[in-house]
């Protein structure tokens, strides 16, 4: 498929395409006029891209992490690793700091709009 119908069919723009291509994160053969030609299994790649993103993951650790990973499910592939499920576990403490900052900042701007309705 070209990277226009990749980019309507996954909600990203053909710029971030390119982007992931350019980091590696996602691949395209070229057509004799060279456009790029993605495989269908390209959408799945896209969708794990985009979460791994949500979660705050950089290019270059998701370059590290896609390997290790099926596309269709996110499971772990027949070449994951224990280094594997260290960084995983390094990345999911840092995002359980992150929710806990967030609370936190949820808890102090509830206390202020119950100051601000009590006044």
């Amino acid at each position: 498929m070209r990277i226009g119908e990749l980019a309507r069919l996954t909600g990203v723009s053909e710029r971030s395409l390119r982007y992931y291509e350019a980091q590696g994160l996602l691949r395209a053969e070229r057509t004799p006029g060279g456009h790029r030609d993605y495989p269908e299994a390209a959408v799945d790649r896209v969708v794990r891209i985009q979460e791994l993103f949500a979660a705050g993951l950089h290019s270059s650790r998701i370059a590290q992490l896609l390997p290790c990973m099926r596309d269709t499910d996110g499971g772990p592939s027949a070449i994951a690793t224990p280094r594997l499920v260290e960084d995983l576990t390094a990345e999911r403490h840092r995002i359980d700091r992150m929710i806990a900052d967030l609370v936190r900042s949820r808890d102090t701007l509830d206390e202020v709009i119950e100051a601000a309705r009590e006044s």
